[in-house]
């Protein structure tokens, strides 16, 4: 006997059981079609896989299989070209496809569902997706990293002041200051593709929420869908999206990194600063002012980042308090994921066309460098050196920059004698010192300001950067 028709208005994956159509702001209310659609092509990369295996297991005929898998392969055209029409009346990416499918097909797409359910085909859905993005974003950051090293090893002779408290405190080189941005995102790097493994894992064949009585193999559709493994709980597999929260938990530390950056281009592109030039193609100007260039770029980044962590406090506030297993919360679970991942790839791509053209203006870091008494910590290890007690050599050197702002001349612009007033320990010796480039060079230690050092260190990211390479 044929199953007995829904109820005339109700979808027709579950309406057996009601005896009134769904309201119709209740079905526009509680569609996702209008953003899950995104997720078609991996849903019918899942649907083909599982299609193949109730083949396998003798669920399925080969026959049926195969007439599936063409089917679906022909609505993915249809979806490509822009020609499938899509219905909210069908709520959701998936119902669409297996109603255009049975259409296509008759009774054999029907076929298809056996043995999974939405909760478990989406879950599936949205980890393809995820680890296809990943992928994409992995290797914009790679291309950020490689720039921002190449520019590092050009920048390594280039002297700026380093700040704390935004005040000047030693000097440093570009190139130097870059590489800690480097070391920032080699951290994010190591993230995304640690978060990768658990995004890896297969849903599918966990069902509604208890598996399935059918003689699925979980093992087969696994590594047809070049997932590691499947999931071991079933309860688990279908409500867990620790992924998509570890993901925007990624990508908030990642714009957070971004955002510093664009701090502090924002800051350098300034006239009080001086220190860099951005290429026009990343600025916009005034429809008022004409002489201004505006480092727009930067500060989109820099304000995009409270978006993302938006997204992130979104996502633990939907799951806080979901009882086991599955629950209609998790439709909430997509836009903020989806536009993570559009703000992630945005960022990134701008930083990574921006930071290799980023032109230093060395005179002015170097005369920034020397209006800060940046040298006072080098003339303090000096006289340690000649046997000064540290806190003795302390206050010589405060007492020696108190004279310094008196008479506006930094350390290096005294004469011997003026220096020698606040301790006879100091000899002809000590210019050596107080120059920036001798500062610089001085520091000459794994981690360290020397350009040697900086150039070696620019070479040692390039090869961790390139030990990546096989790992997405």
């Amino acid at each position: 006997m044929s199953p007995s028709p829904s109820t005339p208005g109700t979808n027709q994956s579950w309406g057996g059981r009601f005896s009134e159509p769904t309201d119709a702001f209740v079905e526009r209310f509680t569609a996702s079609v209008d953003f899950d659609q995104r997720l078609a092509l991996h849903d019918i990369q899942g649907s083909v896989a599982h299609a193949t295996m109730l083949a396998r297991v003798g669920v399925l005929t080969d026959a049926e299989r195969d007439a599936i898998i063409e089917g679906l392969g022909e609505i993915r055209g249809e979806i490509e070209r822009g020609e499938f029409e899509w219905s909210v009346a069908l709520e959701d990416v998936h119902m669409n496809i297996e109603a255009r499918l049975t259409d296509k097909i008759g009774i054999t797409g029907k076929k298809l569902h056996t043995g999974r359910s939405r909760n478990d085909q989406v879950a599936t859905d949205i980890r393809l997706f995820l680890r296809d993005e990943i992928d994409v974003v992995a290797a914009e950051l790679a291309r950020l990293r490689e720039g921002l090293i190449e520019l590092a090893d050009r920048e390594a002779d280039t002297i700026m002041p380093g700040f704390t408290h935004l005040q000047t405190a030693q000097p440093v080189t570009f190139g130097h200051h870059l590489l800690a941005w480097q070391e920032m995102l080699a951290r994010d790097h190591e993230r995304l593709l640690d978060c990768r493994k658990r995004v890896n894992v297969l849903p599918l064949g966990a069902a509604a929420l208890a598996g399935t009585t059918y003689p699925i193999d979980r093992h087969v559709t696994a590594e047809l869908l070049g997932f590691e493994r499947p999931a071991e709980n079933s309860l688990d597999a279908v409500s867990d999206r620790d992924f998509a929260i570890e993901f925007t938990s990624f990508a908030s530390i990642l714009l957070m990194h971004l955002s510093r950056m664009s701090e502090e281009l924002v800051l350098w592109t300034s006239a009080q600063f001086d220190f860099i030039d951005l290429p026009d193609r990343f600025c916009t100007g005034s429809s008022i002012m004409p002489q201004k260039k505006n480092p727009d770029v930067p500060e989109l980044v820099r304000g995009k980042t409270g978006r993302v962590y938006g997204h992130l406090m979104g996502l633990l506030t939907l799951m806080k308090s979901q009882p086991l297993a599955y629950n209609k919360d998790n439709q909430e679970d997509k836009e903020p994921l989806f536009d993570t991942l559009d703000t992630v790839k945005g960022c990134l791509r701008a930083f990574a066309d921006m930071a290799p053209a980023i032109e230093s203006k060395k005179a002015s870091m170097a005369e920034a460098a020397r209006r800060g008494f940046s040298t006072a910590t080098d003339l303090a290890d000096y006289l340690v050196r000649k046997g000064v007690a540290f806190r003795d050599a302390h206050e010589i050197v405060g007492q020696s920059v108190a004279f310094g702002l008196r008479e506006k001349k930094d350390l290096s612009e005294m004469s011997l004698e003026e220096l020698r007033q606040f301790s006879d320990t100091i000899e002809a010796d000590v210019f050596e010192v107080l120059t920036l480039e001798g500062s610089v060079a001085a520091r000459n230690h794994i981690g360290g300001t020397a350009p040697d050092q900086v150039r070696a260190a620019a070479q040692r990211a390039r090869d961790a950067l390139a030990s990546l390479g096989g790992q997405a």
